[in-house]
């Protein structure tokens, strides 16, 4: 298993904001989540129905961008932007690190964001 290949594999398919795709292809079945927002997902089936919801919502992706990422043993960290025109007219603005656990199979087996400034 080779974790920043996958890391890179995944976050390409997030920067072209196929997240849920991204979701659907790295996830483990039992993979959980957690944001700064104290939501969380508990399987894979979960996750992909909140991205799937979530993307519905959006009217306009403005830019998504990668910065950064770091690996250490069977974790990876990658810094993105994320900036969307929602349905509703709100607007969001994320900045944040997602860190990412895998497993030998090479699946996400925790996915936990945090907000960066």
């Amino acid at each position: 298993m080779d974790i920043k290949s996958l890391t890179e594999k995944m976050d390409s398919i997030v920067a072209q904001g196929a997240i849920v795709d991204a979701v659907k292809q790295f996830f483990a079945e039992d993979a959980t989540t957690s944001d700064y927002n104290d939501l969380e997902t508990t399987n894979k089936a979960q996750m992909v129905e909140k991205m799937e919801g979530f993307a519905e919502a959006i009217a306009k992706v403005n830019g998504i961008t990668k910065y950064h990422t770091l690996f250490d043993g069977n974790v990876s960290a990658s810094e993105f932007t994320f900036d969307f025109d929602m349905k509703d007219e709100t607007k969001i603005y994320w900045h944040e690190i997602i860190l990412r656990t895998w497993n030998d199979e090479g699946k996400v087996i925790r996915e936990e964001y945090f907000k960066a400034n």
